[in-house]
């Protein structure tokens, strides 16, 4: 496998568009109950004592003293009124504001009978303008498939708080060694994060198209370029900057190889053909029942079996790096 991988320094956050929502949107928040106000102040309700009456002179006029019992009550209402809070995404520490493709969850610290914790709010604003009751929560945001998550304590008064994403982006194309180009309806990918083996990755994008762009969260990536349906596989381990494009063309050792059955070399092809390829060890890889197929196959030698009626006629070939070829299969036998 040849790699060809450059980096280049992004303009503006808007090369980094974002390709897919992350995740489905999670339930609809519960109402919050009364019984969940914040701990203390229902506390200061429970062990408050009674107003206290002052003991004046017979010709006094009595006087009520409010007591801790109302310091409490209004307490709790402070404690559990909305507050403004506002959200801000940024790709890199020096950046600015993401101005748009922002996806914002802000979850409570409490759990749900599924144990998930609870969804307060959502908001798709680049900048998010909330409220929110003081108290402890948990906010996640993605751009892309770039997201991060982070504690916010909401406190009486404007709150604020700016997340940091240290996302890049990547795009990839792929070739025939040579740099014999590939039809694009013939190309895809998928992103997998790093690991040593199948078991230690996670898919983090499939199906991708060449030169789509994804937004990824800085770090080493394992790719997966297939050309065909069939065993034309390359894989690169490859790493996203921070604020920076990732550039990569990976090469297959591969083409594009069509069969037909003539009666004599140059002749037109015979319809209605069963067609199998088999890999030199025996091992089936693609099977078509037509006059003119095509696939693609990685290198290496191959035997082509083609049925006519009771007839069966074979031919051994060899697949080579480069541009389409055509293998002619004649009613002879090989």
């Amino acid at each position: 496998m040849k790699l060809r991988y450059w980096i280049g320094i992004l303009g503006i956050a808007a090369m980094l568009a974002p390709m897919l929502a992350i995740a489905e949107d999670p339930p609809v928040p519960l109402p919050r109950r009364a019984d969940r106000m914040p701990q203390q102040a229902v506390e200061q309700l429970a062990n408050a004592p009674a107003a206290e009456v002052a003991t004046p002179e017979a010709t006094e006029t009595p006087v009520v003293d409010p007591g801790p019992a109302a310091a409490a009550a209004e307490a709790v209402a402070v404690n559990t009124t909305p507050q403004p809070v506002t959200l801000m995404a940024k790709i890199t520490e020096d950046g600015n504001s993401l101005p748009d493709g922002v996806t914002w969850r802000v979850f409570e610290t409490r759990t749900d009978a599924s144990g998930d914790l609870v969804l307060a709010q959502k908001s798709d604003d680049a900048t998010a303008h909330l409220e929110l009751p003081p108290g402890s929560y948990v906010v996640h945001v993605a751009y892309g498939r770039a997201q991060t998550t982070d504690t916010l304590t909401v406190a009486e008064g404007e709150n604020s708080k700016s997340l940091i994403l240290d996302a890049g982006a990547m795009r990839l194309n792929a070739a025939v060694t040579g740099d014999v180009a590939i039809p694009i309806n013939l190309l895809r990918f998928d992103i997998y994060t790093s690991g040593s083996t199948e078991a230690d990755r996670t898919l983090v994008a499939q199906n991708l198209s060449p030169n789509d762009i994804v937004t990824l969260n800085a770090g080493t990536y394992h790719i997966v370029s297939y050309f065909g349906d069939v065993n034309a596989v390359v894989r690169a381990d490859l790493r996203v900057e921070p604020g920076q494009l990732t550039d990569a063309t990976l090469y297959h050792r591969a083409a594009q190889i069509s069969f037909k059955l003539v009666s004599e070399a140059g002749g037109e092809a015979i319809a209605d053909i069963d067609w199998t390829v088999k890999t030199a060890d025996g091992q089936t890889v693609f099977s078509n029942i037509g006059a003119f197929p095509s696939t693609v196959l990685g290198e290496g030698d191959y035997l082509v079996f083609a049925k006519r009626g009771d007839q069966v006629y074979n031919r051994e070939f060899q697949v080579q790096p480069g541009a389409a070829k055509e293998i002619e299969v004649l009613t002879a036998v090989y």
